[in-house]
């Protein structure tokens, strides 16, 4: 069963896109619920609440948010069979919560369709910034679908990146990104062998201005590397990553 939270005047959301953006929350415990909705509504978006798994499949599909904050710890099907489920059905960013910091659930998360997670307790403040990272690249992705001329497939051995259909291929075989794991692979494919320091990175992917979440970019690499191959992304410590282009 899914609440509706009316949407306040818009608040401090950065672009029109933003300010007339739906956001899901799928969380069982009421207090959390409604703290979420109502600093997400504060920001001007429509917010609608699910109290458990089945129901926020059920509300994704109804209502085809421009995102959604994810509990793990669901009742009837936990957030991962959640994930699954509406990344089958149609594409949407996903935030998923977590009460344990284990890199283990992180990456099993973002294997199944999460973009972006945060652990339990966190503030209202950084889940507002995540939520409108969020945001921000999906208007991004769709206004350069629209306004830039089909760039050719970036071809670099046996991979195969089509910015246009922003679809992957490995040796003839798809792979399946999340969004922010594919604008992550075009930044570091962008420049061959180059290194990109998290710092980096996380302005250009993420839109974050701090350093505080560079294990966000350890996890999504860690995640691209499971479904790519532990060979195309060559770590530099203590500075960052680059992309190793596979002999033809």
């Amino acid at each position: 069963m899914t609440t509706a939270t009316p949407p306040s005047t818009p608040g401090t959301a950065g672009t029109s896109g933003q300010q007339n953006a739906t956001v899901l929350v799928v969380e069982d415990e009421p207090a959390i619920a409604a703290a979420i909705a109502q600093r997400l509504s504060a920001e001007g978006w429509r917010v609608e609440v699910a109290r458990d798994g089945l129901a926020g499949v059920d509300a994704a599909t109804r209502l085809q948010p421009d995102a959604i904050v994810l509990d793990v710890m669901l009742p009837g099907i936990d957030g991962l069979e959640v994930t699954r489920r509406i990344q089958a059905e149609h594409p949407i960013p996903i935030l998923m919560l977590t009460a344990r910091d284990d890199e283990t659930d992180m990456l099993v998360g973002l294997g199944v369709g999460a973009d972006d997670y945060m652990t339990k307790p966190f503030s209202m403040r950084e889940l507002v910034a995540r939520v409108k990272a969020l945001l921000r690249r999906v208007e991004r992705a769709q206004q350069a679908a629209v306004t830039t001329p089909a760039d050719p497939p970036m071809v670099m051995g046996d991979v195969t990146i089509d910015r246009a259909q922003r679809r992957v291929h490995r040796s003839g075989d798809e792979v399946h990104l999340t969004p922010t794991e594919f604008e992550l692979l075009v930044m570091l494919a962008s420049s061959p062998k180059t290194v990109q320091t998290r710092e980096r990175l996380l302005a250009e992917v993420w839109d974050w201005a701090d350093a505080s979440g560079t294990r966000t970019v350890d996890s999504h690499i860690k995640a691209l590397r499971r479904k790519l191959g532990p060979d195309l992304i060559r770590t530099v410590h203590g500075v960052g990553y680059a992309f190793e282009p596979p002999e033809a």
